[in-house]
């Protein structure tokens, strides 16, 4: 089986750093408030692809330079191209963008999206495709492609973001593209919750190292059935976390935990 390691990843495009088992994407154009531009998507893409076989990272964290989290897709190097293109170009663009997102869902590592300022557009969708998402109250959301003419049809969000915060406010959202506090957000669901700007940043590191230092086979376990069971009904989904739970049950991490448990000592988790 492929393994690489990923403590060393240096990404062209956006910010990498790596402590312990945690690695922190940063977009890091702070003077744009943090655009993506087609390298930068690709590059992204490429890299939670690569996260499949990388054993020395268990968690990411997902965040932005400057006060905000990402402004979506640069005006000038995606959307100015964008209207010149014709339709096999275009659509080789929005299935590239969607590929960020289910590399971002089938990577087995739990992400952690750490959202303040503006976040919107393919940063909203980011954020959706993130397991959980952290926000601030001075935090501002927005799914913008109705703005420029699209539909809200865009990276999975007609699929993802109801299941966030549920039907009716995904379609409000999602036709209107107007901007949502982030005391909004986090009541409807859409953040786990909310976080003070200056800690924003020590209250992500910190809940991902938590969960790097857990059952990491486990987790991705976890995540995997939540992608897996959106489209099955209850019996399959019974029966597949049957299946799911026997294998995690061979693991050494749960009998270290049994141990641990008898002993009455806390569980020091291996990822195996």
């Amino acid at each position: 089986m492929k393994r690489i390691s990923l403590a060393r990843y240096e990404p062209r495009h956006f910010g990498y750093s790596v402590a312990g088992k945690v690695a922190t994407i940063t977009l890091n154009r702070p003077e744009r408030k943090n655009p993506l531009t087609f390298d930068s998507y690709g590059e992204l893409r490429d890299l939670f692809r690569e996260m499949c076989y990388a054993t020395d990272i268990k968690t990411v964290v997902f965040t932005g330079a400057g006060g905000n989290f990402c402004s979506g897709g640069d005006v000038h190097e995606i959307i100015g191209p964008l209207v010149k293109m014709d339709m096999p170009e275009l659509l080789e663009f929005t299935r590239m963008t969607g590929d960020l997102v289910k590399a971002m869902r089938a990577c087995p590592q739990p992400i952690v999206a750490a959202i303040d300022g503006v976040c919107t557009g393919a940063g909203a969708m980011i954020a959706c495709g993130s397991d959980i998402r952290l926000g601030t109250a001075r935090s501002k959301l927005a799914f913008l492609f109705v703005r420029v003419g699209l539909a809200g049809a865009d990276m999975g969000a007609c699929t993802l973001l109801p299941r966030l915060i549920g039907l009716s406010r995904a379609a409000e959202w999602l036709y209107t593209g107007r901007t949502v506090a982030g005391e909004e957000a986090e009541r409807v669901g859409f953040y786990n919750r909310l976080v003070d700007p200056a800690a924003l940043a020590a209250e992500a590191a910190a809940l991902a190292k938590d969960l790097a230092d857990g059952p990491t086979f486990g987790h991705a376990m976890t995540k995997t059935m939540l992608w897996q069971e959106w489209n099955a009904g209850l019996g399959e989904c019974i029966e597949a976390e049957a299946q799911a739970q026997a294998i995690c049950m061979q693991t050494k991490d749960f009998e270290r935990a049994y141990h641990a448990f008898a002993a009455k000592q806390k569980p020091v988790f291996e990822g195996n």
